[in-house]
């Protein structure tokens, strides 16, 4: 199994933005969400369409120097993506935000996610911070985290229940930028 994980150009965004509608599909299994009326997962019912939502999405491929966009591969598919937040589109005192993490239902469980969150992590040097649903319906997504930040920075991690941007959230921090001897990603 050949994973591959890349910081998308404009010229590749149409892949992420193809992904994003199944990400929050499943992200409404987790919060309980419905389509609007016009059958897309928004808030809002001023989204018609998918290009609609896809216009929205532009903004992570007109910052390249502040917003990183990353698409996961696996033998050479699509199969989730990865975005990237820095200052000032994250929390003070924050370095790096994990803004959204997906990986298709096909490629989980075969340690494809925590690959790809690693070697992500691995590229930026600093505070970072993600948070995630805290409730019952989000079990797996906080074991996974829970494991691979811990294995990741050795169990010096930070984790507290707050409230964020996004309403009460399971927050994870760490700090990446020390030379501390790190789990190999193989």
């Amino acid at each position: 199994m050949n994973i591959k994980v890349h910081l998308t150009g404009k010229d590749e965004s149409y892949l992420i933005k193809n992904l994003y509608p199944l990400y929050l599909y499943d992200l409404s299994e987790h919060y309980v969400r419905y389509p609007n009326i016009h059958g897309i997962f928004e808030e809002s019912d001023d989204f018609r369409t998918l290009g609609d939502q896809y216009d929205v999405q532009n903004i992570w491929w007109e910052k390249p120097d502040c917003l990183y966009a990353y698409l996961i591969l696996v033998d050479q598919k699509p199969a989730g993506f990865i975005l990237i937040a820095t200052p000032p589109h994250c929390a003070k005192g924050i370095d790096y935000f994990v803004h959204e993490f997906f990986l298709l239902r096909p490629f989980r469980g075969r340690g494809i996610a925590e690959r790809a969150a690693i070697e992500v992590f691995e590229q930026f040097k600093g505070k970072w911070e993600l948070f995630t649903n805290p409730s019952e319906r989000n079990i797996v997504g906080q074991k996974f985290w829970r494991k691979t930040i811990s294995k990741y920075s050795n169990d010096n991690y930070v984790e507290l229940l707050d409230d964020t941007f996004d309403g009460h959230k399971l927050i994870f921090r760490f700090d990446n930028s020390s030379d501390n001897k790190r789990p190999s990603l193989r």
